[in-house]
């Protein structure tokens, strides 16, 4: 059984016991929290699209962890011309277990 769930903006596909790194959520370290914006469910062949989103089916995850992305480096250059400009990012990022799926 697997399910597409919006989380912080972003479709994810989600199955029980799958890993996801998403962009920072609130909570702490192993917490749990409930995800009710499911977009698709699918039990064994049997589809079950939303408009926007399937009522009454949620998903339940545990924060893991809060962590950084690795850096990405930005560089603009205009030929010819002396401009440069490097700037650096590294996002927020937290890992979430999912726990289960209710559909």
């Amino acid at each position: 059984m697997y399910a597409i769930v919006e989380i912080a903006g972003q479709q994810f596909k989600v199955e029980k016991g799958r890993k996801l790194y998403v962009h920072r959520l609130q909570g702490d370290e192993g917490s749990s929290l409930s995800l009710d914006r499911v977009l698709l469910t699918d039990n064994d062949g049997q589809v079950n699209v939303g408009s926007p989103v399937v009522k009454g089916a949620t998903v339940t995850a545990t924060i893991l962890k809060h962590l950084r992305d690795d850096k990405v480096i930005v560089f603009k250059k205009r030929r010819r011309k002396g401009y440069q400009v490097q700037n650096g990012h590294r996002q927020y990022l937290t890992q979430i277990q999912i726990d289960g799926i209710n559909a």
